[in-house]
């Protein structure tokens, strides 16, 4: 690997200070890049190099001739810097910690699970989530809420691919369910918060574990333009926004659905199993993106829309959290992973989901075992599905899923937007037996313990930068205020005297100021994007980092969202306590 000789990083290798009253306002309104893309440049060519100790982040596809005119974009790095003219003296910007901090808590959100009569008899405490983008706009999402027919939370996040449109219908808020304009003033206070909005995935998951009684309640109420009864309490950012315009179409889906779920019952058992329904949602959901692509929509706009959504793709990792009781459903390559506190005060981390990729040999064995057997060798294709797609589950991707001639047959018909790119009239090589691709979740049981402190969830751009362990260690740290020194590892670098003590005061400093984070996903990100070889936090390194402007975020890491969820021990060891 190549080394810059005067640079941790490709670019701004000094520093030069930028007046608060600048980049305040260009902070707030994300303009942060139009900035960098015409002020900040790389001076000399070999500042262009790949940075020490930062992979470069693979795209999740193949750069393909005809994907990349739909996924990156048409300029690349290259003619992006011939197309400039540089001036002789190098203009570098600076972040100073208080810009940094705005850029790392702009999306950060917190929830504490409310106490009652002094009690939290929740097994979560709360949780906090946070985002940081690589791709302009980003293609995460997350969610979060409570259920309220049911016991229980439900946490998730959301990995897109091909454009965020996939990843915003899965995690998006459903709608309103009914106008309630008409009813009176009295009744509209009483259902305030009854009429929910309300995210697609989750809201299939909801529905999923209802009782076959609420679920007859909810479907008459439709019939007769009663409000309905209130199923989630969502947590969201408010900068995570919802599709108006999409709710009818969203909501005619879903009761089919629960109208389904009714006539399927045979009272026979009023047992809900949540593995089998987080399954039955997922792949219903995956079903409904398809169909309604399929069969389209007289508004243009929403004809658009659900063509975005299902040739676009998204992974989804999603928890439920009932007492003692953590189902883990995935579909993809983001991650769940449990944090663990030791009798020493150590931390140890227990993986709750399979990456769904070609580094997971079951997975590379169950495509090959669903296809004949001469497209073996074509099915998976330099570890990705047919030489193109790198998670090999997800929502959406029609691509990977629809026959050729439907295909065809829906492009044709389509929006000329649609039927002019390049991307969705690509065929896959080696297409013969679709569907390739599945949203079938692999769904992961674990029984809470006293010892079990929090969850985290996150898309692969945190897992492609920390390894697990020191993910945990960090968050553990981070909650409980407790830092378990280790000895310092250098990896095989050569470090004298002075560095070393260099180290140690670092190592004080990060133990007195770990609070300056008010939200373990934003302490988490700080290290996932700013940490040295040595595993601290330089902030010359975080600053050039989240300076980087669009064309070149993407290069060196993907967009990170993590939510950590902190788990109630008195409420977990009562419950454990019960049994015994």
């Amino acid at each position: 690997k190549t080394v810059c000789p005067c640079s941790s990083l490709p670019l701004f290798s000094d520093a030069m200070p930028a007046p608060t009253q600048l980049f305040f306002p260009l902070i707030r309104n994300c303009e942060l890049s139009r900035i960098y893309g015409t002020a900040c440049y790389c001076h000399h060519k070999h500042l262009c190099c790949s940075p020490p100790y930062i992979p470069q982040s693979r795209p999740r596809y193949t750069p393909h001739p005809a994907y990349a005119t739909f996924y990156r974009p048409k300029e690349s790095w290259w003619q992006y810097t011939q197309g400039r003219k540089y001036a002789s003296t190098p203009q570098k910007f600076y972040l100073t910690p208080p810009q940094v901090n705005s850029i790392l808590k702009a999306n950060e959100y917190s929830f504490k699970v409310p106490e009652f009569d002094g009690k939290n008899v929740s097994s979560v405490l709360g949780f906090d989530s946070n985002q940081l983008p690589a791709n302009a706009p980003i293609e995460d999402r997350r969610s979060a809420a409570t259920c309220l027919q049911t016991r229980g939370m439900l946490l998730g996040v959301f990995d897109g691919h091909a454009g965020c449109a996939c990843s915003q219908a899965v995690s998006e808020r459903l709608f309103y369910y009914i106008a309630v304009s008409l009813l009176p003033h009295e009744t509209l206070l009483e259902i305030e918060n009854a009429v929910e909005i309300s995210e697609r995935l989750f809201y299939y998951i909801a529905v999923s574990l209802l009782p076959h009684e609420t679920l007859l309640e909810i479907e008459n109420a439709v019939e007769s333009g009663r409000a309905l009864l209130p199923i989630l309490q969502w947590h969201k950012h408010p900068n995570d926004y919802f599709s108006k315009e999409a709710s009818k179409l969203y909501f005619n889906s879903l009761r089919t659905y629960w109208q389904e779920l009714i006539d399927l019952n045979t009272g026979e058992s009023t047992d809900i199993d949540v593995k089998e329904a987080l399954i039955n949602a997922f792949k219903r959901l995956d079903n409904d993106i398809s169909l309604e692509a399929q069969v389209g929509d007289p508004n243009s706009f929403l004809n658009y829309l659900v063509l975005r959504v299902a040739f676009s793709g998204a992974t989804a990792c999603v928890a439920h959290v009932d007492g003692v009781d953590l189902h883990v459903a995935n579909t993809g390559d983001s991650r769940a992973m449990l944090g663990v506190q030791e009798e020493d005060g150590s931390w140890s981390a227990v993986t709750l989901s399979n990456d769904h990729n070609a580094q997971n040999e079951r997975e590379v064995e169950r495509l090959k075992l669903e296809h004949p057997k001469n497209e073996a060798k074509s099915v998976v294709k330099q570890d990705r599905l047919l030489g193109l797609l790198m998670p090999f589950r997800a929502f959406g991707d029609v691509k990977f899923k629809w026959s050729i001639d439907l295909q065809k047959r829906v492009i044709e018909s389509g929006p000329d937007q649609l039927n002019d790119n390049e991307y969705t009239k690509f065929i896959p090589p080696n297409y013969y037996t679709p569907p390739y691709l599945t949203a079938e979740p692999e769904v992961t049981y674990h029984r809470l313990r006293p010892q079990d402190k929090f969850l985290v969830l996150a898309t692969d751009g945190l897992w492609e930068t920390m390894h697990r362990q020191d993910v945990v260690r960090i968050v553990g740290e981070y909650l409980t205020g407790m830092h378990h020194q280790q000895p310092i590892a250098v990896g095989g670098y050569k470090v004298t005297l002075g560095q070393m003590h260099g180290l140690l005061t670092e190592r004080r400093a990060k133990m007195s100021s770990v609070f300056e984070d008010q939200n373990a996903a934003t302490h988490l990100i700080r290290h996932a994007v700013g940490n040295n070889e040595f595993g601290a936090v330089d902030h010359e390194r975080l600053s050039k980092m989240l300076s980087l402007p669009e064309e070149l975020a993407r290069m060196y890491r993907d967009d990170i969202t993590i939510i950590v969820v902190q788990f109630n021990s008195h409420v977990v060891g009562a419950y454990q306590n019960q049994e015994q």
